[in-house]
């Protein structure tokens, strides 16, 4: 049953400058050092080694933190290899609304086709009284004026709810229902992950599918406390999210550079493995690839 799926994109995945790279031309952003491990395998020539070894067609750049929004390196890479690479750009916001929206129109024009919001990069509030962090909303000010113009411009938005869906549950339905016509996408499983306690996280993931706009991006599995080879996140998670949001709203992605780390599967691995949890040809096509050009355009 295992066929390749026809055309395989990986929609999330990271690159920054190697050493030489970043003293030359593309310096790292104040604090935001690599780690070690990571430093030298993450750049864009690395990133191609491992596509063109395990048969990735394409893949979509989410801009790191390593460069924060500094988007030269990412750009370079788009640019220089447009058929490989689109990007998906990292909001600031600490930037006041009018110069929030021009960023974003600037980087349309260089080619990236989608916005990150990382929740964690707004103010952090006063502890409320029950030890649950909160921060400024997404749904506000120039966030929501960036949400609201990326509908018009069809580029989707991924959130990054790293610490766990349920802090940022009532600020994403908000954005969900002020703009229904942009489309979002909640990376690697929407955090929820397979520690203990954490079922009501997941039923909330699957609630989300009511809202025809919501993509979920099956990356990352090696963040969801179930090691290799990933069994409860296959039936606990991915088949789930299979049967409520349909293939069509689903979209495979790695991780590069960390899933690098991710023994014994390391980047094909993970390819193989997700495109084997499919039967149907249809769905894999849609998992592997085809979610990621009708939401971002056509690499090919």
């Amino acid at each position: 049953a295992n066929s390749k799926p026809s055309f395989v994109v990986d929609s999330h995945l990271h690159v920054w400058a190697n050493t030489a790279e970043s003293s030359a031309q593309y310096p790292y952003a104040k604090g935001q050092t690599p780690p070690d491990s990571l430093k030298e395998v993450a750049s864009t020539a690395a990133l191609l080694q491992q596509m063109d070894a395990n048969g990735v067609d394409g893949a979509l750049i989410v801009q790191p933190i390593n460069h924060k929004f500094d988007h030269a390196y990412v750009t370079n890479a788009i640019q220089t290899h447009p058929k490989r690479f689109k990007g998906m750009l990292l909001h600031d916001p600490s930037q006041p609304t009018e110069k929030a929206v021009s960023t974003l129109e600037d980087l349309t024009l260089k080619g990236y086709v989608g916005v990150r919001f990382n929740p964690y990069l707004w103010d952090k509030l006063e502890d409320c009284g029950d030890g649950t962090p909160q921060w400024s909303p997404m749904s506000q000010g120039a966030g929501l004026a960036v949400y609201q113009r990326c509908a018009e411009l069809q580029m989707p938005v991924g959130i990054m709810c790293f610490q766990g869906l349920h802090l940022h549950y009532d600020d994403i339905v908000q954005l969900l229902e002020t703009s229904p016509q942009t489309q979002m996408i909640l990376d690697h499983f929407g955090f929820t992950t397979l520690a203990p306690n954490e079922h009501e996280q997941f039923e909330k993931l699957l609630a989300l599918a009511k809202y025809p706009q919501v993509h979920v991006k099956i990356s990352a599995l090696f963040r969801l406390s179930d090691p290799s080879p990933y069994d409860r996140v296959r039936k606990e998670r991915f088949e789930p999210l299979l049967e409520a949001f349909g293939a069509g709203r689903l979209m495979f992605g790695t991780d590069f550079p960390f899933v690098l780390e991710q023994e014994p599967e390391k980047y094909g691995g993970m390819v193989k493995l997700v495109s084997s949890w499919m039967d149907d040809d249809a769905q894999r096509d849609a998992v592997m690839g085809g979610t990621a050009q009708k939401l971002f355009g056509s690499w090919a």
